[in-house]
């Protein structure tokens, strides 16, 4: 049987975190089984639609390398992918179920139904509206809603992550499976799709657990065979109590993406949200996760989102990257996260400066604050270099002169290479008789006036012999 998956999304705003994982299972386990992933827009709750959100969908499933085979763009043999545009074909299936008497119109007023609840509510019972149908209901047309008429009776199946499950016939109702305007809900319109598509593996958030025996009896009115499920558990919050929200610091996937966050790692960190293959990998590319996917290492509970763990994987990514497939490579990359002061250097330094601080960088736009001083020259801060916590301890008189010594040491140096920047570097530890910690801090303050930056020689090497001698030059008529 060939494994057909699908990604079914609703175009109501930007594409959260936890959406983004209910594709890559979907896509691991269609690519692993040389199958089929459908992309579907399920777009007929036209009061929350939001103008471009179907383009958003589609250029993050892009970013992340997700392709799909059928849907909007590529197409397919099951065109129409947008389901608001499948309403005639909801309707007929909506027949078949009146013809077998399935399925009733219920004009019934919104105001009775709520007091029909609220009676529920008052008794301390459960409200099921099987229990107050019409007793002659209207012939069904557009503008009247159109109910499943449940048969009430217990249902075993078997969950891929959640194993066997069962439901009693207390958990059936009459649930509306065309609403007033026309369109489908999603508890009917998914069971048309999936099964004019073809798909046999439905992979979506466990939250739709509870109303899986309405759909099985949907799949037994219809005549239809049961596809695999897969239900995923939440992606928790921070606090591990709740599901993640926009509430909980969660961005959205396009903000991580304009901060600097790379596909590769967004893809590594959220397939192992919620799995893994048993062993203690952490760095998978996408051809790994393609092979070692597996839908019976499916966590069943929910998973912690931690972004310190994501910008620690996009960190060991830029180096993975870096190293393997080199600094050009990387560069690529990073043209939109440079400062704006680095507008008018060459690729070729900015190559240098990536090459020499890319294992610091956790974002790539972390490029825009650690590299500002390699492109203009910062503003002398005697301050921060006397309040230093390895230079206070040193007199005024010491600092002069431990610049004075060191300006000359360095406007000697005829080689200005890495290796003899540090080898000069050493001497003036030895002739100063001070700690690395005190004269490198005291350099590296007069160059950059930055909280940190790369190996001292590296720094001086990549800024050139004039930009240093001068800021070092300016620094000392300051103090």
């Amino acid at each position: 049987m060939k494994v057909i998956t699908r990604f079914a999304p609703s175009p109501t705003g930007y594409i959260h975190i936890g959406n983004v994982r209910s594709a890559i299972y979907p896509y691991l386990l269609a690519r692993q089984n040389d199958g089929k992933l459908i992309l579907r827009i399920e777009d007929t709750d036209r009061k929350r639609y939001v103008e471009g959100a179907t383009e958003l969908i589609e250029d993050t499933l892009n970013w992340l390398g997700l392709e799909w085979d059928e849907g909007p763009i590529v197409g397919g043999p099951n065109a129409p992918y947008f389901q608001s545009e499948r309403k005639e074909i909801y309707h007929a299936w909506a027949r078949k179920l009146i013809e077998a008497g399935r399925a009733y119109a219920d004009p019934t007023p919104p105001d009775v139904i709520e007091g029909y609840r609220e009676e529920c509510n008052k008794k301390k019972i459960p409200f099921l509206y099987r229990n107050y149908r019409p007793e002659n209901p209207p012939e069904w047309e557009p503008g009247i809603p159109l109910r499943f008429k449940a048969e009430p009776k217990s249902y075993e199946w078997t969950d891929e992550v959640m194993g066997k499950m069962k439901s009693g016939p207390e958990v059936l109702d009459d649930i509306i499976l065309i609403k007033k305007d026309g369109y489908p809900t999603y508890n009917f319109a998914h069971i048309v799709d999936d099964t004019e598509m073809g798909v046999n593996y439905v992979m979506r958030g466990v939250e739709y657990l509870s109303s899986t025996p309405n759909y099985l009896a949907l799949y037994e009115a219809l005549g239809l065979e049961r596809p695999h499920f897969v239900s995923l558990p939440h992606i928790l919050a921070p606090t591990g109590n709740k599901k993640l929200g926009k509430r909980d610091g969660a961005k959205s996937v396009t903000e991580y993406r304009s901060d600097g966050v790379l596909a590769e790692a967004m893809l590594n960190y959220l397939a192992c949200l919620g799995w893994n293959d048993g062993t203690e990998q952490e760095i998978y590319t996408k051809e790994e996760l393609i092979k070692k996917f597996s839908l019976d290492r499916i966590q069943n509970s929910g998973a912690r989102y931690d972004e310190v763990k994501l910008l620690w994987m996009n960190g060991q990514w830029i180096r993975k990257i870096f190293t393997e497939e080199g600094a050009e490579a990387l560069y690529e990359r990073t043209k939109e996260f440079w400062p704006e002061s680095a507008a008018n250097s060459s690729d070729d330094y900015k190559i240098k400066v990536l090459s020499i601080i890319y294992d610091r960088l956790k974002t790539l736009s972390d490029l825009r604050t650690m590299t500002n001083y390699f492109f203009e020259d910062p503003r002398v801060d005697v301050d921060a270099i006397v309040n230093n916590k390895f230079i206070k301890k040193l007199s005024e008189s010491e600092i002069e002169s431990l610049l004075k010594t060191s300006i000359k040491k360095l406007t000697d140096l005829e080689n200005w290479s890495a290796d003899s920047l540090q080898d000069a570097l050493n001497d003036l530890l030895t002739e100063t008789k001070k700690k690395p910690a005190e004269l490198f801090s005291l350099i590296r303050l007069c160059v950059s006036f930055a909280p940190f930056s790369p190996a001292l020689n590296l720094t001086l090497e990549t800024l050139g012999k004039e930009k240093s001698l001068a800021r070092l030059n300016a620094v000392a008529r300051s103090i």
